[in-house]
């Protein structure tokens, strides 16, 4: 299975704020599981679950989601 976008940047944005799976986890209190599977994109996360990704890591969840929201609204499925 091809890694998403979202998947990529959760990685990223993580590992730039120097934190562990488990670290994002308990501030996430989302199962490190669950973080894993988002990281291989194997998951997709719902928009709550990026939010609370987002606002641990310090950033917006559309600079989270970027191309995958990019690519939504060009092809007008975005709600």
């Amino acid at each position: 299975m091809e890694k998403s976008s979202i998947s990529r940047r959760v990685r990223a944005f993580r590992k730039l704020k120097g934190m562990t799976q488990m670290e994002l986890s308990e501030r996430t209190a989302i199962s490190i599981a669950v973080i894993g599977s988002i990281e291989r994109g194997t998951r997709k996360p719902d928009e709550q679950v990026l939010s609370k990704i987002a606002g641990v890591l310090g950033v917006s969840l559309e600079e989270l989601q970027g191309a995958d929201v990019q690519s939504r609204r060009s092809s007008g499925m975005t709600r």
